[in-house]
């Protein structure tokens, strides 16, 4: 059994590792509030834009753009296809990091022709790990996405897509579906089904004719570039606040394991010198007692 000194010594490095679970897990809370603003504040925008290409099909619904399949035509392009894979910088999260990986390796072994663009130092060390390569890596950091980024990456998936090396683009990130849930996906970014974009049956078709400048297919795709811009800024946010979220999830259960542990060993070494007290007036007794037998 562990001494009252070897007890004290684990009690001390359980204190210390809570002090930086409990650091950690503050430091995420406030993360994660301040990527859920940057969020919140761009999302009108791109929701306008979105909003611009559903009405462009409501008034030209003749409109061909190579950022979209033929109506009626779904069938899955022949060739190589891209995936952006989005990933931390580290772990301590969960299985935040292995369900965004998880999630690719799907896609891989679905369509073994794709090559990897990786956002965060976890995904990159994992595919190297595993001779998986890599077409671009980006070694910005994933801990501050910004839409300067976004449309870096944006700029190098589209040059790609128009030159026709990749034919379909995906994306795999994690969706916070609510405050305490979030899931790991697989979309395609790249081309869009025209139904993504289609007016509800409530809202009023355009009666007013519009005037489209060059013409209304060089609009189209210059707002797809926007929007497509858009929506891998959301998905560099939303995977942020998601690997935040399990981060202060992971670093709450390490507090209340290290508070459980806390209290075992509290009661281990109250216990230990109790022992210890107990046989030392055992021993003093026992030597009081022969002390009077041997005068008798």
């Amino acid at each position: 059994m562990a001494g009252t000194k070897e007890i004290k010594t684990h009690i001390e490095s359980v204190r210390e590792t809570r002090k930086i679970t409990n650091a950690m897990y503050l430091i995420a809370s406030t993360k994660l509030r301040r990527a859920r603003a940057d969020l919140d504040n761009t999302r009108p925008f791109f929701e306008a834009v979105r909003g611009e290409i559903k009405r462009i099909f409501r008034t030209a619904n003749d409109v061909t753009s190579q950022y979209f399949y033929p109506v009626d035509d779904d069938t899955p392009m022949v060739g190589t296809y891209g995936c952006l894979v989005i990933t931390a910088d580290k772990g301590l999260a969960g299985a935040y990091n292995q369900n965004a990986i998880r999630e690719a390796l799907k896609l891989l072994e679905w369509h073994p022709d794709t090559k990897l663009f990786v956002v965060g130092e976890y995904g990159r060390r994992f595919f190297d790990q595993h001779n998986i390569p890599i077409e671009r890596s980006f070694l910005y950091t994933a801990q501050n996405p910004t839409m300067a980024r976004a449309r870096e990456i944006s700029a190098l998936l589209l040059d790609s897509f128009d030159a026709r090396e990749l034919r379909e683009i995906f994306v795999v990130y994690t969706d916070m579906e609510s405050a305490m849930s979030f899931q790991a996906h697989s979309t395609r970014l790249l081309p869009f089904h025209r139904t993504y974009f289609a007016t509800p049956a409530g809202e009023r078709a355009v009666t007013t004719p519009f005037e489209f400048l060059p013409n209304v297919t060089s609009v189209l795709d210059n707002m797809i570039q926007s929007y497509v811009s858009g929506f891998i800024y959301s998905a560099l946010i939303d995977s942020f606040c998601c690997e935040q979220n399990a981060r202060m999830t992971a670093m709450d259960s390490a507090n209340q394991n290290a508070e459980n542990l806390l209290g075992e060993l509290s009661l281990q070494f109250n216990r230990v010198r109790q022992s210890a007290i107990t046989q030392e007036i055992t021993e003093v007794s026992a030597g009081a007692r022969a002390q009077r037998q041997k005068k008798e």
